[in-house]
């Protein structure tokens, strides 16, 4: 299959579903698998054109992270919590992901773990949609230190591919009782840091090979698919937002569990 195509179609993948609780990683695993490409070349691609997504949630939320800036210089109580409450849930997927860097890479060219991930995160969105018990709306500033890290330790668990990261984020703040909107627009906040760190150290690791232009996969197939990205992402976020407060997660959870079924079963068959 032509390159260009290719990076348009992963592009496409990540930007719909990098926000949503479904699994980006996965999905580029499960197509990276299915359509025969070749996992190790497509590695970087996958991860890099995860900072399109991030720039469409900072122009998505630009006027928040605007005032949070300003805020900053002025040492506005309201902008430090907010900053502090992200970095104390980014710490612990921070430290785990260099930690276990090795061994979280080696998962990532199993699509069976994906698939079996897929299946089992949807069944636990239905539980915790189920009990969870939904506080009142809020700020991101305004949660308790505890359910910052509650919420950071949750986000550990999308080290297995196929989790979601999202996914993990929202409902472990909906299990810890924050209100839906709130649970999500935290999720959108904390990918900013989680996935520039991601990338950066994705991006040193193979500083190398990029900067000599070795394999096929390149810069041109990066820029095509961060673009493409950003893009879709931008349109999926607000969609997003509007769809989990009048719906909730479970018709994700659903789809997790119907497309792990069908991952496993075309798996058997390739």
């Amino acid at each position: 299959m032509d390159l260009t195509f290719t990076a348009i179609l992963l592009g496409i993948v990540e930007g719909l579903t990098e926000f949503l609780p479904v699994s980006s990683t996965g999905h580029l695993i499960l197509a990276t698998k299915l359509f025969g490409y070749d996992a190790a070349q497509w590695a970087t691609f996958n991860i890099v054109i995860q900072l399109g997504a991030i720039l469409a949630v900072i122009v998505q939320f630009w006027r928040t992270f605007w005032a949070v800036g300003m805020g900053l210089l002025k040492f506005n109580a309201v902008s430090v919590r907010f900053v502090r409450n992200v970095l104390v849930a980014f710490l612990p997927s921070a430290v785990i992901g260099f930690a276990l860097k090795h061994y979280i890479e080696a998962l990532l060219g199993q699509a069976g773990v994906v698939a079996w991930a897929l299946i089992v995160g949807g069944i636990a969105i239905l539980a915790i949609e189920k009990v969870a018990r939904q506080g009142p709306l809020t700020g991101v500033a305004e949660l308790p230190l505890v359910k910052c890290v509650g919420v950071g330790a949750a986000q550990c668990l999308a080290m297995i591919p196929g989790v979601s990261r999202s996914g993990a984020t929202i409902m472990g703040a909906l299990a810890m009782g924050i209100e839906r909107r709130t649970a999500a627009e935290f999720s959108f906040f904390l990918a900013v840091p989680t996935m520039m760190g991601a990338t950066t150290l994705e991006l040193w690791g193979a500083r190398h090979d990029l900067a000599a232009g070795i394999g096929p996969v390149g810069w041109n197939q990066i820029a095509i698919g961060f673009f493409v990205a950003f893009v879709v992402a931008l349109v999926v976020i607000k969609a997003f937002m509007a769809f989990v407060s009048r719906s909730g997660f479970a018709p994700f959870a659903w789809y997790r569990i119907l497309a792990g079924a069908a991952a496993l079963f075309l798996l058997a068959r390739v």
